[in-house]
């Protein structure tokens, strides 16, 4: 059963932030007021537990998240925000304890949003960035990690290495991810009634600013589309009150179709993005993500929770 929390959480999203995904109109004023006070920088209390190095790539900042006595392995961090909004302190403390937990190095760049920037300069920055972390990490020493807009990145990016012959990350995580951006399944607009965050008008209009003009069905946009044998072993969160999960949940069987290794993490009950929040229901998506991670090193504490696998892409249509 869901936990009190996350019943407030939802009941707070559904009067705040679904109201910005209601319409084109009301995105734009979401956005155009976000530019007032958005800051991407880490929080202060970070700096006391982490070291953190700032430089810049294509002219934008990229933060290095290190732990004390860490290992040599690396997440590339992606965050998500519908491509139009900002890193948030949510973010970063998801960051600041996976850098904790771990002890890995964590990249995070600030990469150019939309409707300012779009599609190429998006992805031209962020492969910039993985093209100067091959230079210092080995490939199987880097994880690909992502929410929301950052999950579809994280895919996509890895896609568009495949095809320009580079080295591959190890693993994914994806949290909430974005897979199909075309919203043509007509699952979603149940779903959307049930999801106390997005709305597919707000969606579409997101996507319009940032694709670049590129069809919403192609792989670069909605990368359940490509080829999706290139990909790693991938953990997805997913929850069952997610605009999102019903096209997450075919990506997934259409993964493993292709040999891809996939464990799902679908939780009862949860909105988008919910391991970003604290709660019960996070920390436990939490513990999932630090012992996918862990798994080649010595065990951990293992949660308790069963890992839920996904239905069939002919149960989930």
């Amino acid at each position: 059963m869901p936990s009190l929390k996350s019943h407030v959480v939802s009941f707070v999203l559904r009067h705040s932030r679904k109201q910005a995904f209601a319409s084109p109109e009301n995105l734009q004023r979401w956005i155009a007021a976000a530019r007032k006070t958005e800051n991407h920088r880490p929080p202060a209390s970070l700096h006391q537990r982490l070291d953190i190095q700032t430089h810049t790539v294509d002219g934008f900042p990229v933060y290095e998240i290190a732990p004390r006595d860490g290992e040599q392995k690396r997440i590339l961090y992606l965050h998500g925000g519908a491509y139009v909004f900002e890193i948030t302190p949510y973010h970063w403390h998801l960051i600041a304890e996976m850098a904790d937990r771990l002890g890995y190095g964590i990249t995070v760049p600030i990469y150019p949003i939309a409707p300012e920037h779009d599609f190429h300069a998006m992805f031209g920055m962020v492969g910039d960035v993985y093209r100067q972390m091959l230079a210092e990490t080995e490939a199987e020493d880097i994880v690909f990690m992502g929410d929301s807009a950052g999950g579809n990145m994280a895919v996509v990016l890895t896609m568009m290495a495949a095809e320009d012959g580079l080295p591959l990350p190890s693993r994914h995580v994806l949290i909430s991810p974005g897979l199909d951006m075309s919203l043509s399944n007509p699952k979603l607009f149940e779903a959307e009634r049930n999801d106390p965050w997005l709305g597919i008008p707000g969606g579409l209009e997101a996507i319009r600013m940032y694709s670049a003009g590129i069809d919403r069905s192609d792989w670069h946009i909605s990368p359940v589309y490509g080829d999706l044998s290139v990909l790693p072993k991938t953990l997805l969160l997913t929850g069952s009150r997610d605009l999102l999960t019903p096209d997450n949940l075919i990506f997934a069987e259409k993964a493993r179709v292709a040999g891809v290794e996939v464990d799902i993490v679908h939780e009862e009950g949860m909105f988008h993005v919910w391991p970003l929040i604290d709660m019960p229901e996070s920390r436990r998506a939490r513990q999932h993500i630090v012992a996918f991670l862990s798994e080649s090193r010595s065990p951990i504490r293992q949660d308790t929770r069963t890992i839920f696998e996904a239905p069939s892409a002919e149960a989930a249509e």
